[in-house]
């Protein structure tokens, strides 16, 4: 019996992993984004909320499997981003949607 391959990065051991569950509508329902193993890092995550390169992120979690843990930043990310504004040329529609629904929870 074959088994099957594991879905935890092969990311450096003491490297936290931060994902992103979009949200594509009420057609195709929320999934986890594919994502590179070297593009998991909190700095890549937040230059590509700022980019725009989400649409509707709905949730982000991290998690580090040599520490053991793993938790929902969305309000982690939404502060980080807040505290960021004036770096932010131009905030994109979905990223003030983001903070928005952020704000909420």
């Amino acid at each position: 019996m074959s088994r099957s391959p594991s879905i935890v990065p092969l990311v450096a051991a003491d490297q936290d992993v931060y994902l992103v569950l979009e949200d594509f509508g009420s057609r195709l329902g929320r999934a986890w984004c594919e994502t590179a193993e070297e593009d998991t890092s909190r700095a890549t995550l937040v230059r590509r909320l700022i980019d725009g390169q989400y649409e509707h992120p709905s949730r982000i979690v991290a998690f580090n499997t040599a520490e053991g843990w793993s938790r929902d930043v969305t309000t982690d990310i939404a502060d980080e981003l807040r505290r960021r504004f004036v770096e932010i040329d131009e905030l994109t529609p979905a990223l003030l949607e983001f903070l928005e629904r952020a704000a909420r929870h």
